[in-house]
């Protein structure tokens, strides 16, 4: 099992991280989403450029659905892991038309520049 980001979606994300020279963070909390270390935030201190993974977004997915989906593929626990937007798969992404499969085991995170999703959910 995975979560797909869409390449739409996590492009700018990306590319901010590169303008400000900085990691880009998965995040587990409300929802799994990408965002850049640092940025443009909104006034309640949220980042104004994050990309959700399909299904676990909790400003359009129903809470059960998203918070099952995350609790599934990454366990229960918060966290945030991050990386270097400019390396490997990123660099595929960022470059490329494809979205991003992430999958975890309880010691790896697993990630792959994939073929886009069909459009919709």
């Amino acid at each position: 099992m995975s979560v797909q980001f869409k390449g739409a979606e996590l492009r700018p994300v990306l590319a901010a991280a590169v303008v400000n020279q900085c990691r880009v963070i998965l995040v587990k909390d409300q929802g799994v989403y990408f965002m850049s270390e640092r940025g443009e935030s909104e006034a309640g201190g949220r980042r104004k450029l994050i990309a959700y993974a399909v299904g676990c977004n909790p400003d359009v997915d129903a809470f059960d659905d998203w918070w099952e989906l995350a609790r599934a593929e990454f366990g229960g626990d918060d966290f945030g892991e991050f990386f270097d937007p400019q390396d490997g798969v990123f660099a595929l992404v960022l470059n490329g038309e494809g979205d991003l499969a992430v999958s975890a085991t309880e010691t790896h995170l697993s990630l792959l520049a994939v073929a886009p999703a069909p459009t919709g959910h």
